[in-house]
């Protein structure tokens, strides 16, 4: 199948841990369209201490990586994004324009830590959305607070929160274990957004074909089309 999204990569060159020039991210953008990817979300890392790249170089590295995704293909489409860690700021830094929503839109990618409790995993969705925000939650299946927790997810989605989940993980080539939580979250409708959360040729590489194939094995045709073409459809407008 063709005219996938992925909502959540690090495919932008040299601003993260993801591609470290513009010929692997070439590379990783010709490998997304052989999966049948068609319109990528690109969400460079933004963390204190960590990943703070300048937002004008943010965007002047994704200007080259439009002219390279032309070459590529002219019917892929790229939109710029962010990750963004959870911070006591965000919503601040992010009503300035000093961080990116997803495609320009009013949704936002956020990254929490391993060991954030569930009172502030909460807390923070909460004041994205009372300062109309939608916050997308990354890979909700590597928190300790949200791996083992369908209720919890459950009560994050009635805060007005959305569920992502990477690609690797619904494939099974991050583990059983994870694969497991995945279909569950499938199967009881937790699940809104899939990202192959791509970072490198020699690591993380990006795989939404693995990913839609055994989605369409376990959920069937209509619900993966719904969650890797429609779902995201809603933040690129």
């Amino acid at each position: 199948m063709t005219g996938l999204y992925d909502i959540h990569c690090h495919i932008l060159p040299g601003v993260d841990d993801g591609a470290k020039n513009l010929e692997e991210s070439k590379w990783l953008l010709r490998k997304e369209y052989e999966d049948g990817v068609r319109n990528i979300i690109i969400t460079p890392h933004f963390r204190y201490k960590m990943f703070e790249p300048p937002l004008e170089v943010v965007k002047r590295q994704f200007l080259r990586l439009q002219a390279a995704a032309e070459e590529v293909a002219g019917d892929l489409t790229l939109y710029l994004g962010c990750e963004l860690h959870s911070s006591m700021d965000m919503v601040s830094c992010l009503r300035k324009g000093e961080r990116l929503t997803m495609a320009g839109s009013r949704y936002v990618l956020v990254e929490f830590s391993y060991g954030d409790e569930k009172a502030y995993i909460k807390e923070r969705v909460q004041q994205l959305k009372l300062n109309g925000y939608n916050p997308i939650v990354a890979h909700v299946e590597r928190y300790k607070a949200t791996r083992g927790d369908l209720h919890f997810i459950d009560e994050l989605k009635d805060l007005g929160a959305y569920i992502q989940v990477n690609a690797d993980t619904i494939s099974g080539k991050d583990g059983f274990g994870v694969k497991h939580f995945a279909k569950k979250l499938m199967k009881q409708d937790l699940l809104d957004f899939v990202g192959t959360d791509g970072h490198r040729k020699t690591e993380r590489t990006p795989d939404m074909g693995k990913c839609y194939l055994q989605m369409v094995k376990t959920m069937g045709e209509d619900y993966t089309r719904e969650i890797l073409v429609k779902n995201p459809r809603k933040i690129t407008g």
